[in-house]
């Protein structure tokens, strides 16, 4: 086992605060992450991580270290990518993250169409609704939606993405069409609710008119963690949702879906990429997010065109 080999799986347990994970990370055993430290541990005489049965936590060696392997691996990397930049050859693995409802219908259709211009790229991508601790689950990129203060990571807008409160027609003729938040904030009608640990969802922010946004504590009977589910649960007549207008536009032209709530609208989104402060963008990171960026706008684009509005509204 190479020294440098040793120090990138240091790093990921670091990480990904386990072995186990760090080892399905890197494509390798258990056992052979665990060799791997205890190598490392034997190299530097002494011990860089506290094991018990159920945790696995730094020794304050092990996070000093970290932060001189972190300058090692980011060195080699500059190397790697310089070398790459001269010789328009880039290699190496990006690993992604994205909504559902983002990655499914923009980021995870044109991750071949990336693959197939820069071969030597691999991209591991993960979709979940629930929000990305990107320093500490090793992600390179991150895709999200939402308003964004973390000056932990770096934020490149790619669009501003409007909402919609919508709800189907058989919930409309049962309970009512509400015009403004006021309504929903009552006992009158159901919001289907986004939830998860740190999830704001039960207070939406709609824009009065005055212009001005403010937050409305809302409920209703379903809860998920998949914004996907809940289009469901809409789309069968069980409540309400807030959603992006790319999520719902074909539901909308179609009328399985309508507007609600126009007097008071939700608070427009930004979509973005968020990726870790460092001392240099990899050029292979650099070219996934200008790739997907220019894919997603393009897509936003044609879902929320002039006409498909007109339609849907």
């Amino acid at each position: 086992m190479s020294y440098f080999t040793n120090i990138q799986m240091f790093v990921r347990v670091f990480e990904l605060g386990s072995m186990s994970a760090a080892a399905r990370d890197l494509g390798v055993s258990a056992a052979v992450a665990s060799a791997r430290i205890g190598e490392l541990e034997k190299h530097l005489g002494t011990r860089l991580f506290n094991r018990t049965t159920r945790t696995l936590l730094p020794t304050e060696h092990g996070s000093t270290y970290y932060k001189g392997a972190l300058n090692i691996l980011e060195s080699v990397a500059l190397a790697e990518a310089e070398v790459a930049e001269l010789s328009g050859s880039h290699k190496g693995t990006i690993f992604a993250a994205a909504p559902l409802g983002i990655g499914r219908r923009f980021i995870a259709p044109s991750v071949p169409i990336f693959k197939q211009a820069h071969p030597g790229i691999d991209v591991r991508l993960r979709l979940t609704d629930h929000s990305i601790d990107i320093a500490g689950e090793g992600v390179d990129v991150a895709f999200a939606l939402g308003t964004f203060e973390d000056s932990t990571v770096k934020r490149r807008k790619i669009a501003e993405c409007e909402r919609v409160l919508c709800a189907s027609p058989s919930y409309v003729s049962t309970k009512g069409h509400p015009e403004n938040g006021e309504a929903l904030a009552g006992k009158d009608h159901d919001c289907l609710l986004m939830r998860f640990p740190g999830c704001p969802d039960h207070r939406w922010n709609l824009v009065g008119a005055d212009g001005k946004a403010r937050p409305y504590n809302v409920k209703g009977p379903f809860e998920s963690d998949d914004g996907d589910v809940l289009t469901e649960w809409a789309l069968a007549g069980h409540g309400i949702i807030n959603k992006p207008l790319f999520e719902v536009a074909e539901y909308l032209e179609r009328s399985d879906l309508v507007v609600v709530c126009e007097k008071t609208p939700p608070v427009p989104v930004e979509l973005v990429c968020l990726y870790p402060h460092r001392r240099f963008l990899d050029p292979k990171l650099r070219l996934f997010i200008d790739f997907m960026s220019q894919q997603c706008r393009q897509a936003l684009s044609e879902r929320t065109a002039p006409q498909h509005m007109q339609t849907a509204l």
